[in-house]
């Protein structure tokens, strides 16, 4: 079973910046793409930044220029650092993972998501 533990949420002035960590726990075969996704209250999760294990990344044209994903793979560990956040980057962020297990079945799993608060 893969455990994801999230770390570096908390409160932040508009402008400001925060890195978000996302650590990953258990034995699988490999891991295919991580990522960060966020839910603001009353809105659906969306996709903030995917990175694959070639490196590729993806991100919402919303953070563009302003959040740089990156990964250590070596310890299955994906980073997102956010800068000249605003008050619509306030959000419960939540990191994913794909893979694949030991018996090569595919598997997905959420963290239990980290707090952003952005004040104006």
């Amino acid at each position: 079973q893969v455990h994801l533990s999230e770390s570096g949420g908390g409160l932040v002035q508009a402008g400001g910046s925060l890195r978000l960590s996302c650590a990953t726990s258990g034995v699988v075969f490999s891991i295919n793409t991580m990522g960060w996704y966020r839910q603001a209250p009353g809105k659906q999760r969306e996709l903030v930044a995917t990175i694959t294990s070639g490196g590729s990344t993806n991100y919402a044209d919303s953070v563009k220029g302003r959040f740089t994903i990156s990964s250590d793979n070596a310890k299955y560990t994906i980073f997102l650092q956010m800068n000249s956040l605003n008050p619509e980057d306030t959000a419960v962020y939540y990191c994913n993972v794909n893979g694949e297990r030991l018996d090569r079945t595919h598997f997905g799993s959420w963290g239990q998501g980290t707090q952003v608060t952005v004040s104006s």
